[in-house]
């Protein structure tokens, strides 16, 4: 894995990265980063749309975190719904998700924010180490592009 952390524009990586923020099962995708994303993927109508039963599935699983690969966008379910805080465990859960996808389809540059820190409120430092940890073991570049 590469790890490494920029200020600058997400939206600015070159096109063979694929992105990766948090939304909740629920798709509200009502702030924070995520309306950038439903502006330039239309992210919610199109989750909406193939997964129109979403939450009740999530919730009969009782899954702990999900990750819904669309298009160039890791999806990280991280709670229930958009009123919920995600927890570590969640987290470490979508990321492990989103990792087996990147091995099961030959993805090897991710772009995100500071995922889980700023509305979702948890620690950036714990969540940069579950990253490190879950992706130690793979070819996967990773880029955290922070804002000034």
């Amino acid at each position: 894995m590469r790890y490494q952390e920029e200020i600058r524009d997400l939206f600015s990586v070159p096109s063979d990265y694929y992105f990766a923020h948090c939304i909740s099962a629920d798709f509200a995708m009502g702030k924070g980063i995520v309306l950038e994303f439903n502006k330039r993927f239309d992210m919610k109508r199109r989750l909406k749309q193939k997964y129109p039963n979403y939450l009740e599935q999530y919730r009969a699983q009782s899954l702990d975190g999900d990750c819904i690969l669309e298009d160039r966008v890791f999806n990280l379910i991280t709670k229930e719904r958009y009123f919920h805080r995600p927890t570590l465990l969640t987290m470490k859960a979508a990321l492990q998700k989103m990792k087996q996808q990147c091995c099961e389809n030959g993805i090897t540059k991710i772009a995100m924010p500071t995922i889980g820190a700023g509305l979702d409120r948890l620690n950036w430092a714990d969540v940069v180490a579950q990253i490190k940890s879950i992706f130690e073991d793979t070819d996967i570049e990773i880029l955290v592009c922070k804002l000034k």
